[in-house]
C-alpha cells in the first residue's frame, strides 16, 4: 500500500508509556495494529454491544448500539484512511476506541454523571474513555492499561481538536505520558473524527426511520436530502420504499466520503510530514463549505427531531434518574457495591468519587437498571422506547 509522506508510520512511533520486552512473542504486527487488536479484545469494547447509540435500551435487535456504531466508524475510517494513504490501522483503533468512555445510556447517562461529579472534577466521556484504555482496562501483569502507543492515545485524546483546558481524568494522563493536548492530532486522528459524524448522521437517520421518529416527508424538507432522494426514486422507481431509504441512506455516505476525500487532498498539498500535520495550526481533514453547511443543516435537523424528541427526551430523564440514583447509593452504603469495587473504594475525597464513577461509567444499559432494581426494590420502567 503507498504510503503518503503525511502518514503516521508505525515504525517511527513515539513508543509506549511503559517499556514492554514481548518482540517476536505476538506474530508480524505493527505496533498500530497492536493497539487496534488491544481495544478489540478489550472488556471496556465488548462492553459496548449493550450501550446506548441512539435509542437506550431497546427492545428491537435491529437498532445500532456504541459497539455497531464504532465498527461501522471504522469501517469508513479505513476507506478513507487508504484512500489517502494514510496508516489504516491506527485509524481503525481510533475509530474502535472513540466511545469508550461512554457511560449507560449515552448522554443522558454522561449528563448525571457530570452533574454528580462536580465536586471531585466534573466526568468527560473522551477523557473517561483514556483513562478506561490506559489505566482501568489491565490485562497486563506488568503495567497498568493497555499501553497504546502514544498516536493511539494522542488520536483519542484530540480527535475533535486541541484541548485546551483538560480535565482531571486527562490531565493526569498527559501528566505521566505527554500528548501535547495544545495542537491538531494526526490526519488519521482527523479522519477518524470525520469518520464518527458520517456514520451518526446517516445511519441514526436510519434507526429513525426505522422507529417512526423521523418522518420521509420531513427529511424531504431539506434540499440536498431531497435530491437525493428524487434521484434514488428515478433509478429505482420499483423497489419497496424501506430499500429506497436504505439506497438514500448509502447514497449520502458515499457522497460525503467523496466530498471529504476531495477536499482533503487540496488541504495536504504541498505538506510533507505528520509533524507537519500537527504544525498546521488548522485541521486539514475536512468537507468541503458546501458540504459542511449542509452536515450542518442535517445535524440541526436530527437534533430537533430526532436527538430532542419528546419521547426520546423523557427516556432521557429517566435514565438520567437511574445514574443518579445508583451514585448516590454508592456514596451512601458501599456495602451495595460489588466486593471487587467496593474493597479498592478510597476513604477521601475526590478519589472515592470518582472510583464510583469508574464503576458506573463501565456498566452497559441493561446492568445499571438491574443494579438500580437491585438496591431500590423496583425496575426502573419507561427505559426503552423502541
Amino acid at each position: 500500500m503507498h504510503r503518503a509522506p503525511y502518514a503516521s508510520d508505525p515504525a517511527a512511533s513515539r513508543g509506549r508509556e511503559f517499556p514492554e520486552e514481548r518482540e517476536g512473542t505476538r506474530g508480524p504486527r505493527s505496533e498500530f495494529q497492536r493497539d487496534r487488536d488491544r481495544i478489540v479484545h478489550s472488556i471496556a469494547f465488548r462492553r459496548l454491544r449493550s450501550k446506548t447509540q441512539v435509542f437506550i435500551a431497546p427492545d428491537g435487535d435491529h437498532y445500532r448500539t456504541r459497539l455497531t456504531h464504532s465498527i461501522e466508524v471504522a469501517q469508513i475510517g479505513r476507506v478513507l484512511a487508504r484512500e489517502l494513504g494514510l496508516d489504516e490501522d491506527l485509524t481503525e483503533a481510533i475509530c474502535l476506541g472513540h466511545d469508550i468512555g461512554h457511560p449507560p445510556f449515552g448522554h443522558a447517562g454522561e449528563t448525571a454523571l457530570e452533574e454528580a461529579m462536580v465536586g471531585a472534577g466534573g466526568y468527560d466521556h473522551n477523557a473517561h474513555g483514556l483513562r478506561t484504555l490506559a489505566r482501568l482496562e489491565s490485562p497486563y501483569c506488568d503495567h497498568d492499561g493497555l499501553n497504546l502507543t502514544w498516536e493511539t492515545l494522542e488520536g483519542l485524546a484530540k480527535h475533535n481538536g486541541p484541548v485546551s483546558a483538560p480535565g482531571w481524568a486527562l490531565e493526569e494522563i498527559d501528566r505521566a505520558f505527554p500528548l501535547e493536548l495544545s495542537t491538531w492530532p494526526s490526519l488519521e486522528a482527523q479522519v477518524a473524527a470525520i469518520a464518527d459524524d458520517i456514520a451518526y448522521d446517516n445511519h441514526d437517520i436510519d434507526d429513525g426511520l426505522r422507529a417512526g421518529f423521523l418522518d420521509l416527508d420531513d427529511l424531504l424538507a431539506l434540499d440536498w436530502l431531497a435530491d437525493q432522494w428524487r434521484a434514488v426514486e428515478k433509478r429505482f422507481p420499483h423497489a419497496p420504499r424501506d430499500r429506497q431509504l436504505r439506497e438514500l441512506v448509502r447514497t449520502q455516505i458515499g457522497l460525503m466520503v467523496t466530498d471529504l476525500l476531495m477536499h482533503t487532498r487540496e488541504q495536504v498539498k504541498g505538506v510533507g510530514s505528520a509533524a507537519e500535520v500537527r504544525a498546521a495550526g488548522r485541521q486539514l481533514a475536512a468537507f468541503s463549505p458546501a458540504m459542511r453547511e449542509h452536515e450542518r443543516v442535517l445535524k440541526r435537523f436530527m437534533y430537533d427531531r430526532l436527538y430532542y424528541h419528546e419521547e426520546q427526551m423523557e427516556t432521557a430523564r429517566r435514565a438520567h434518574d437511574v445514574i443518579s440514583r445508583l451514585f448516590a447509593a454508592y456514596h451512601r452504603d458501599p456495602a451495595t457495591m460489588p466486593e471487587e469495587w467496593r474493597v479498592s473504594l478510597p476513604e477521601s475525597e475526590p478519589q472515592r468519587s470518582r472510583h464510583i464513577a469508574d464503576f458506573i461509567a463501565g456498566m452497559t444499559d441493561r446492568f445499571a437498571i438491574t443494579q438500580c432494581a437491585r438496591i431500590y426494590g423496583s425496575m426502573p420502567e419507561g427505559l426503552s422506547n423502541v
